[in-house]
């Protein structure tokens, strides 16, 4: 890389997202949902029980966290909102637990209705050596009565006119009854918000136009009419019904989550989104989906590009599934993982890096480009291209290389800028800075297996085409969307200015 264009290798994914983390801080941000305890028995087990061939567990510790909706608000509240929830529980014990875990944790618990005669919803897992042995529902799921869904409804109408997003978290267990989304409808129709709904089935709040809805693959098969797919035909299986699950739901975004294999966005008019994820043993999921659509409210509220909401969502979800249990993402261990996020290389990294990746028999998938003002059609390109391997390389032009091809007046941004946009998609894996006219020098470096390249090109006039095929790799043309090109943009917003 030029010593004047380069930039931090660790600062590359903090340009675009952490002003987005940052717009968070103060959100006022309603949930309202399933209220659920979830208990945590650790223990050990060294004998089997007399009475049957099972184990016994000697507890050690008891830890009791919020779950469901209160999960929900708890990430909402650790990614910097000031968060208002609401839900039902019973009169009883287990709703105390609950509540001082909901304050420890920045949640007021105010806005819990206790109803007599409703039992606290609750998860209890037995854990010996850290492995869950048994775990032990419990709770009301029957619909609220009248006089309890009344108090919940005055609630969120006195609630909804402070909100600057909402998030539903519908479990299916009673809380989210038809006079309440009524009630939800009502509002958004008259004071509309950000409004974000995850729930079991996604079609009983569509009459209130949620600005997204966040199914996992199962509820999205499920309201598609679908049979459980499996690997990444589950991708392709769901983005052909892309139309569908918008009508369906009603929104205008729709994230359905894959776990491991990331999440598939989609949203009106704009072509699909796809967010990718390291594989992670699903026992870690817990309360995952809870974090995601927390922090894909948060960013939607602070008015950041869907696909920047996607990916900034991704990571927080990544962040907890790393660990054991129910548990949220802080708005600092976000900034972190961001800021670790290492994607730009050198050409050295890069034949290291190429030569790993062949060795292990991963797809890697090549392409290059100015990238001068990031838009649409860039981003849907690179999408695509990442989506025929198992690892992206771009190689993005220098200052000096954009100049002698585009003219004196770019680039736009200098390639640090530039670099920076492009880490922010987790579609990229990597970027590489060349100064040639050509990445003649990287292909040869990185040995593609299939290289991509975008815009108006043809197979007999790329000049690269010749090289990939001698090293032994496919080339793919990509058209970019019609109507998105730098080219077209800077003219565009010349003539605003009345100087094109």
């Amino acid at each position: 890389m030029s010593q004047n264009t380069s930039t931090p290798r660790a600062a590359a994914m903090t340009h675009v997202l952490l002003p987005v983390l940052d717009a968070f801080a103060g959100l006022r941000t309603l949930v309202i949902g399933e209220a659920m305890l979830d208990a945590y028995l650790d223990g050990h087990s060294e004998r089997l029980c007399r009475e049957a061939p099972v184990p016994v567990v000697d507890v050690d510790a008891r830890r009791d966290v919020p779950g469901g909706g209160a999960n929900t608000a708890v990430n909402a509240a650790a990614l910097g909102a000031r968060v208002t929830f609401l839900s039902v529980v019973g009169a009883d014990d287990d709703a105390d637990r609950l509540a001082r875990s909901l304050v420890a944790l920045g949640v007021c618990d105010r806005g819990l209705v206790r109803a007599e005669g409703r039992r606290t919803l609750v998860k209890q897992r037995i854990l010996a050596g850290g492995q869950i042995l048994l775990r032990l529902d419990a709770g009301s799921r029957d619909g609220l009565d009248p006089a309890c869904e009344a108090r919940l409804r005055e609630r969120l109408r006195a609630a909804w006119r402070e909100a600057d997003a909402v998030i539903v978290s519908d479990y299916g267990y009673g809380v989210l009854t038809d006079g309440l989304i009524d009630e939800l409808a009502a509002l958004q129709a008259a004071h509309a918000r950000v409004l974000v709904a995850d729930a079991k089935d996604l079609r009983r709040l569509a009459r209130a136009r949620p600005t997204a809805v966040k199914p996992n693959y199962a509820e999205a098969a499920r309201l598609l009419g679908l049979s459980n797919g499996h690997g990444d035909g589950r991708v392709e299986q769901i983005a052909a019904h892309e139309a569908e699950l918008l009508q369906t739901t009603g929104a205008r975004v729709a994230a359905v989550t894959l776990d491991s294999a990331g999440a598939l966005v989609f949203e009106t008019g704009q072509p699909a989104y796809r967010t990718y994820a390291s594989p992670s043993s699903d026992a870690n999921a817990t309360g995952a989906g809870d974090t995601f659509v927390s922090a894909l409210a948060l960013a939607l509220a602070a008015g950041a590009p869907t696909h920047a909401c996607a990916d900034l969502a991704s990571g927080a979800a990544a962040r907890v599934v790393a660990r054991d249990g129910t548990t949220a993402c802080t708005a600092a261990e976000l900034r972190v993982h961001f800021a670790a996020q290492d994607k730009l290389l050198g050409p050295d990294d890069l034949a290291r890096l190429a030569d790993s990746l062949h060795r292990a028999g991963k797809r890697l998938v090549f392409t290059n480009g100015c990238f001068d003002i990031l838009h649409r059609g860039h981003i849907t390109c690179l999408s695509r291209a990442k989506a025929l391997g198992d690892v992206l390389i771009v190689g993005l032009n220098a200052d000096a290389s954009v100049r002698r091809l585009k003219g004196a007046a770019r680039p736009i941004n200098c390639a640090a800028d530039r670099a920076q946009v492009l880490a922010a998609l987790s579609c990229v894996d990597h970027i590489v800075e060349f100064a040639d006219d050509t990445p003649a020098r990287l292909i040869e470096l990185a040995r593609p297996d299939i290289y991509v390249k975008g815009g108006d090109y043809r197979l007999d006039t790329l000049p690269e085409a010749p090289l990939v095929a001698r090293l032994g790799g496919e080339v793919r043309l990509m058209p970019y969307l019609e109507h998105f090109s730098t080219t077209g943009l800077l003219a565009r917003i010349g003539a605003g200015r009345g100087d094109a």
